[in-house]
């Protein structure tokens, strides 16, 4: 298949990546060409991938930052102009199914309008704007859903769209991998967010009194400031926003990794990376995470800093080739690739079963209002 695959274009798709959805949407990428498709990726200007269609000058949080311009007609404006790009390429008929992987919702409703078959991932609770896009058009025959886990289509059926596709995220276990005795540290790898939980997983590692080691880009700098900075100490160390390649084998160097979302999360994108180089993980009972670790982790109440630290003392028991067998088998891009192939069937075959047209795009047309019209 030709497949055009459509990012979210907040930061671009390179190393080290902004963020899970940086990383699943290289992943995914590199997935679908090992399957023998041919893939073009639709995003940001100073995105690394072999055939990259650039469709804005940079990465939207580079000129209109998300925590200064979020829900200004600013930011919306620049997403519809890239996003509009995309739906001229796509329109002229070039693809046989939209991989749509961001958070722009106006991209379901301009493919269900148009006879492509698209399919999105959901990488965010039901809620806003994007909820209300699934809502208008899961009932149409070219349009697909996927959500990443059990616990986000419980959720979604909650809210009245149910029968959302699971596929979980894949990690690429080729380079997550072992590399041999673990060493006295643990390491915390994420977004340095309030809900991402840090603050709090400082804590347990102060009150366990283990060695932590945290990797990630600041985007809260008053909340890093406050809760982060002043307990760096004591063998709590910050080590930045760091490339693929180092942070590969300081989480397989760890005894453990401490995974402690305080918000309900889809996957746990960093809870597979763990587990593949066989690395335990403590942490914290929300979303999706129970899904991702199963038996290969000790998870607790949400906030419970206590109930963590005694974690903490007891997850270093678990068999760490248990952890690396569980991410080969149920986490691995091609198993990944294989649960989307099935929803491009899907979208591929609702399209030509309903007879839907293809709309005749003209490229001259600046705007897609105007396309629609």
């Amino acid at each position: 298949m030709k497949i055009a695959v459509l990012a979210h274009i907040r930061h671009a798709i390179a190393e080290p990546f902004g963020g899970g959805m940086e990383a699943h949407c290289d992943m995914l990428c590199r997935g679908l060409r090992a399957a023998g498709h041919q893939v073009d990726l639709f995003a940001a200007d100073g995105s690394q991938d072999e055939s990259l269609v650039p469709i804005c000058a940079a990465p939207y949080d580079e000129v209109l930052p998300w925590r200064v311009f979020r829900g200004t007609s600013e930011l919306a404006a620049y997403q519809r102009d890239a996003f509009e790009r995309v739906l001229l390429a796509v329109g002229a008929g070039a693809y046989d199914v939209v991989h749509n992987n961001s958070l722009f919702p106006e991209i379901i409703e301009w493919c269900a309008r148009a006879g492509i078959p698209c399919v999105t991932s959901q990488h965010v609770p039901p809620f806003g704007a994007m909820f209300d896009a699934v809502a208008a058009t899961r009932e149409r025959p070219n349009i697909g859903f996927t959500v990443t886990s059990q616990d986000q289509q419980a959720l979604w059926a909650d809210r009245g769209c149910a029968g959302l596709d699971v596929v979980p995220n894949g990690i690429d276990t080729d380079r997550w991998v072992p590399l041999g005795e673990s060493q006295d540290y643990l390491t915390w790898v994420g977004r340095i967010v309030p809900n991402k939980g840090l603050a709090e997983a400082i804590q347990a590692a102060r009150k366990a009194r283990v060695r932590l080691r945290i990797f990630g880009p600041v985007e809260d700098a008053g909340y890093f400031t406050e809760k982060v900075e002043p307990f760096l100490s004591e063998g709590i160390e910050f080590h930045g926003h760091r490339s693929g390649d180092r942070l590969r084998a300081e989480v397989a160097g760890a005894q453990a990794a401490l995974v402690t979302p305080l918000w309900d999360e889809p996957f746990g994108l960093v809870a597979a990376e763990a587990l593949a180089c066989g690395t335990p993980i403590a942490g914290f009972d929300r979303g999706a995470l129970s899904e991702v670790v199963g038996d290969c982790g000790v998870l607790v109440p949400g906030g419970d800093i206590g109930a963590l630290a005694h974690a903490i003392r007891k997850v270093r028991r678990i068999d760490r080739a248990a952890c690396r067998a569980r991410a080969v088998e149920k986490l691995s891009i091609a198993a990944m690739i294989a649960g989307y192939e099935r929803c491009y069937a899907g979208a591929i075959a609702g399209a030509r079963l309903a007879s839907l047209p293809r709309l005749a795009w003209d490229s001259s047309c600046s705007r897609t209002s105007e396309l629609l019209a």
